[in-house]
C-alpha cells in the first residue's frame, strides 16, 4: 500500500509499480487509485537460492546481467537463464496487464534490485528505489 500511495500520488493516473524485492510483484493501480490487483512471483534473488538450494550440482551465482542469453558455462547459463529469462516475463506481464485492462499506465520500478535488469531501460517511465519509504511518509502525513 506503501508503494500504491507513492506511485498514484506521483502519477495521479493508472499506474503499476514493479517492485524487486523477495517477492517480484506487480501492483497495478486504476484511474482512480483502486488497485485492480497484484502479481506476486519469486524475486531475482529468490529464483537464484532456489536453483542452488534445491539442486545438487548448480551454483549460487551473482545476479549479473550477462551480455549473451547464450550461457557458455554453468555460471553464465543460470545468469543468462534467469536474468534475460526475467526480462521477457516482465515485458509479457506489463503487457498482459495493459491488455487485460485496456488502460495506458505509468510503469515505475522499485526495490533494491530494481536497477539490476538494465536490458529494460524504456520499459519503466522511472526507477525509485525509495518509493516504498515515499508511501509511508506520505500515509504518516495524512494520517497526521
Amino acid at each position: 500500500m506503501c508503494n500504491v500511495m507513492a506511485a498514484y500520488t506521483r502519477v495521479d493516473g493508472p499506474v503499476i509499480v514493479v517492485d524487486f524485492g523477495t517477492a517480484l510483484t506487480f501492483t497495478t493501480v486504476g484511474q482512480g487509485g483502486e488497485v485492480l490487483g497484484v502479481s506476486i512471483l519469486p524475486g531475482l534473488q529468490t529464483a537464484i537460492k532456489a536453483l542452488f538450494m534445491n539442486t545438487s550440482k548448480l551454483p549460487e551465482v551473482e545476479l549479473m546481467l550477462p551480455e549473451s542469453v547464450l550461457g557458455k558455462n554453468t555460471v553464465h547459463a543460470i545468469q543468462a537463464g534467469v536474468l534475460h529469462g526475467y526480462t521477457g516475463l516482465i515485458k509479457g506481464m506489463l503487457e498482459a496487464i495493459r491488455l487485460e485492462t485496456g488502460l495506458k499506465f505509468t510503469v515505475i520500478a522499485t526495490g533494491g534490485l530494481s536497477s539490476i535488469l538494465t536490458n529494460l531501460e524504456g520499459v519503466f517511465d522511472a526507477v525509485d528505489r525509495n518509493l516504498t519509504l515515499d508511501g509511508l511518509r506520505l500515509i504518516t502525513e495524512a494520517n497526521s
